[in-house]
């Protein structure tokens, strides 16, 4: 409920609300009375009332009101037909009222329900983009957009049901029990005692569920991982045969999910059908001690048919109240998961005196860097560095010899576990992240690309910048053609991911979204490993342009990549093995030069 602040804006005329809905839904059970003793009551009298009356609470008073309103519209002549036709008015005129706070009650509650849902779901998915890298790799994504989507639909109901239970319900009860008493306090009493029978019947039903509702969450939310997972990777899907296994997965957490909504439908179900019994239980015995009451003439019949009529209604709030526990108890299981993401704390966080990054001066230097993932084997080993501004650096090596991790280090998506990563001799954790990544750009081998238009996708680069800027960087990354060749020119949707453009086409994509945010640093970490030979001159052309007077780290295997670079390190398990020009390395002999004789024989 912190998400609906100032939650006094929603409860307090929800209050109100709730409390007239009350008042004018008992008032229409009240005019049974007077509607059947006219009907069939032989020596009722009317009353001219000139002046309004005293009115208490027992029925001679409500029927001393009702004159006075048939005297002031009517005069004092009575009539029996005018004097129902009254009652039938007033008893209009109280449901409408009765229904229009009803109305209002449920907006107020309705305004409330989605302004704190989306209000969550912003807090979720701002708390989600500024996780560090490595809370995704422990994380699975299915999960992530399940608690973002499922289980907040889920807490909707928590958020109404709680303000029902709060005041709609109970104040319909007072009403209902006013009335009521005013009838009979004996019946009245007999009443009092049933109903919290009632409710330990069901609420021993309901207080099992949340258990239950929250392995659903869970097994609804393996069920869009896999659903992701399978969509995401169709084409491996399809070319492994794979589709009966992920189907036998999928059919296999749906089993188990549906057991689970099963398990708790029966518990729900059988709560309003119990409630129900119970009530007509009760019911039958009013009607024998009722009977007795009105035979022995200690009530009129009328306010005992009235007695029936409110206690059959009093069941349906009290019954709804035990009710709404049950979407209480499944929202706060779904509630739960949710904060186990909006408490979640990045593992990369800016210090309280972080200053903002103007930009490079001299250099970035790593100073025996030591890094693990898991805190058992480091993937950097003693690492030391220096990168002045304006240098092109290439990193090569085998896989897995901690290239791209090294990469990683520079813009902080991690934090090391020993030694320092510096910007201009000052630490990189004394920057912010924010204005330390806006000096980046980063073109990666796997390019990331959004369900957007041409255009939309190099925006991305820098969402200020006017067409001419996007076009200017379009052909400074060799994409203009490919581009205006497209059915709609920049304005061509892509599809999900860039599926729509082949491999060439997507990097150089990528490489225009890096020029038009014109980067003082670059880094490159494989751009163009994937490509075939002609898309690897385009590229390479585009990234030539690129790296013109830009401090840049290369991570390469191609030899066209990495020969111009001004010093290439090369990284073997998580030490620097060799470094040198390309010419020094070569003349050495060593792991470069056979790295290269390989990629020359293949």
């Amino acid at each position: 409920m912190g998400f609906a602040k100032p939650l006094s804006r929603y409860t307090i005329p929800y209050f109100f609300f709730a409390a007239l809905h009350a008042v004018f839904n008992t008032f229409n059970y009240a005019m049974i009375i007077p509607i059947l003793n006219t009907m069939f009551e032989a020596d009722f009298e009317f009353v001219p009332v000139y002046a309004f009356p005293e009115v208490s609470l027992n029925a001679d008073g409500f029927n001393a009101l009702l004159c006075w309103v048939y005297t002031n519209i009517f005069g004092t002549e009575f009539d029996h037909v005018r004097f129902l036709a009254m009652l039938g008015g007033v008893t209009m005129a109280m449901n409408l009222l009765s229904n229009t706070f009803r109305y209002a009650a449920a907006m107020t509650v309705e305004t409330l329900r989605v302004t704190t849902l989306r209000r969550m779901r912003d807090e979720m998915f701002s708390k989600v983009i500024t996780m560090n890298v490595g809370y995704f790799s422990e994380q699975r994504k299915g999960d992530i957009m399940s608690k973002i989507t499922q289980d907040v639909m889920v807490v909707q109901y928590c958020i109404t049901n709680t303000l029902q239970v709060a005041f709609r319900d109970p104040f319909l009860i007072i009403g209902y029990l006013a009335l009521m008493i005013g009838i009979s306090w004996q019946l009245s009493l007999f009443a009092v005692l049933f109903l919290p029978v009632v409710g330990v019947v069901i609420g021993s039903i309901v207080k099992r569920l949340r258990h239950p509702a929250k392995r659903g969450q869970e097994r609804m939310a393996d069920m869009v991982s896999v659903l992701d997972e399978s969509l995401s990777g169709i084409k491996i899907v399809k070319g492994y045969n794979a589709a009966g296994f992920l189907t036998d997965k999928f059919k296999a957490l749906d089993l188990d999910f549906s057991r689970l909504i099963l398990s708790m439908a029966r518990r729900q179900q059988l709560a309003s059908p119990m409630s129900e019994f119970l009530g007509i239980t009760a019911v039958a015995v009013i009607l024998v001690f009722g009977g007795s009451l009105v035979v022995g003439g200690s009530l009129q019949g009328a306010g005992f048919i009235a007695f029936i009529a409110a206690f059959s209604q009093i069941t349906r709030p009290l019954r709804s109240f035990i009710d709404q526990f049950a979407n209480i108890n499944q929202g706060v299981a779904a509630g739960e998961r949710i904060f186990t993401l909006i408490d979640a704390e990045s593992e990369v966080k800016d210090k309280a005196d972080a200053k903002e990054f103007e930009g490079l001066k001299e250099s970035i230097e790593l100073r025996d860097v030591h890094f693990s993932y898991d805190g058992t084997r480091d993937v950097i080993n003693g690492i030391s560095l220096k990168i002045r501004k304006g240098e092109t650096v290439a990193l090569v090596g085998a896989s897995g010899g901690g290239k791209s991790t090294l990469s990683e280090l520079i813009p902080r998506f991690w934090d090391v576990q020993s030694g320092e990563v510096l910007f201009d001799g000052v630490a990189v954790d004394r920057y912010t992240q924010e204005s330390l990544r806006s000096k980046m750009s980063i073109v990666a081998q796997e390019t990331v690309l959004f369900n957007d238009t041409i255009e939309g996708n190099i925006l991305m680069g820098r969402p200020s910048a006017t067409h001419d800027e996007v076009v200017a960087a379009s052909k400074v990354a060799n994409a203009h053609n490919f581009i205006m060749s497209s059915a709609e020119g920049y304005n061509t949707n892509i599809g999900d991911r860039g599926t729509k453009l082949s491999g060439g086409q997507r990097q150089r994509i990528s490489i225009a979204r890096a020029v038009l945010k014109n980067p003082e640093i670059l880094i490159l970490d494989e751009a163009t490993s994937a490509l075939d030979t002609e898309s690897e001159k385009l590229v390479q052309e585009a990234l030539t342009n690129l790296l013109k007077g830009r401090t840049s780290i290369v991570i390469a295997h191609r030899l066209s990549t990495i020969y111009n670079a001004d010093r290439i390190y090369v990284i073997d398990e998580g030490r620097i093995a060799e470094e040198g020009t390309h010419a020094e390395l070569l003349a050495k002999g060593g792991i470069y030069a056979h790295l290269i004789e390989m990629q020359s024989f293949s």
